[in-house]
C-alpha cells in the first residue's frame, strides 16, 4: 500500500505544477487569443487585399509580442484604417467583437515587384507621348506613389502636366488627356434616351480630355453640360 500511495501522491504533485506553469509563447491556455493565429489573419488579408496587382507579391507580417493578453476570438477581423494602403510599409488592424472586444495593430511589408512605365527620353510639358518614347522597367511598386501605370497603352497619346526627365515612372496624374473638344470648336450635341434620340450643334466653351465634362453653347445660345467624346461629340444626359 505505501508505495502506491507514493506513487499517487507524486502524480498529483506533477499535476498541480503543469496547470500552474505559463504556457509557451504563441501557445496559449485555454480562454487566450493564440497571437501566432493573429499573424496568419493579416497576411491572409493583405494577400486578399493585393491579389489585383500585377507582378509578385510577397507579404511579410511583422512580430507581435508573445506577452499580449487577449481574450480567445472565433473570428478576428482584420482591417485597414482609413487612408492606408495595403502594400509598401504598412499597419493592418485586427479587432474582435465578440465575446470580448478588443483591438490590436500589426505592421507588416508588402513588396510588388512588377513592371512599370517610365520616360525612355526628357519629355516635355505637353508633348504628345509615343510608344518610343517610354520604357518598361522592373521594380518594386510598392515603394512608389499611387497611380504608377503598368501598361503603355495607359500613356500613349497623353500629354505630362509638367517636363519629365529620362527614366522618370509616369503617374496617371502627372498626364493629361489628349483633347477631343477645343474651345471654340464646332461639336455635336447627342442625347440618347429609351425610345428617343436627339442630336445639335454647338460651340464648346472649354477643353476637354475623352470623358471630361465640357460646356457647350448652342446655337440659341443656351449653355449645356456634356461628356465629351472622339470625333467632336457631347454626350449630354436629360
Amino acid at each position: 500500500m505505501k508505495p502506491i500511495l507514493i506513487s499517487a501522491l507524486l502524480l498529483t504533485a506533477q499535476l498541480a505544477v503543469a496547470q500552474t506553469q505559463p504556457a509557451a509563447p504563441g501557445r496559449p491556455d485555454a480562454g487566450r487569443q493564440n497571437i501566432a493565429a493573429l499573424r496568419t489573419v493579416v497576411e491572409q488579408f493583405l494577400q486578399t487585399q493585393t491579389a489585383g496587382l500585377p507582378g509578385e507579391v510577397s507579404v511579410k507580417v511583422g512580430a507581435i509580442d508573445a506577452r499580449t493578453a487577449l481574450a480567445a476570438c472565433p473570428a478576428p477581423e482584420a482591417f485597414l484604417q482609413p487612408g492606408a494602403r495595403a502594400w509598401g510599409k504598412t499597419t493592418v488592424g485586427v479587432r474582435c467583437t465578440a465575446p470580448s472586444a478588443w483591438t490590436i495593430f500589426v505592421q507588416a511589408q508588402v513588396n510588388v515587384k512588377a513592371e512599370y512605365v517610365a520616360a525612355a527620353l526628357p519629355l516635355a510639358q505637353g508633348q504628345t507621348i509615343e510608344q518610343g518614347q517610354l520604357v518598361l522597367v522592373k521594380g518594386d511598386i510598392a515603394t512608389m506613389p499611387s497611380g504608377i501605370l503598368t501598361d503603355m497603352s495607359q500613356a500613349i497619346g497623353r500629354t505630362p502636366t509638367v517636363s519629365l526627365a529620362a527614366g522618370t515612372p509616369l503617374r496617371a496624374d502627372s498626364l493629361r488627356s489628349k483633347p477631343v473638344a477645343q474651345q471654340g470648336q464646332a461639336v455635336r450635341l447627342v442625347s440618347n434616351g429609351n425610345g428617343f434620340s436627339v442630336s445639335g450643334e454647338g460651340k464648346a466653351i472649354g477643353n476637354a480630355g475623352e470623358g471630361q465634362v465640357v460646356q457647350v453653347r448652342t446655337a440659341g445660345g443656351s449653355i449645356i453640360s456634356g461628356t465629351a467624346k472622339a470625333g467632336g461629340m457631347v454626350e449630354v444626359a436629360f
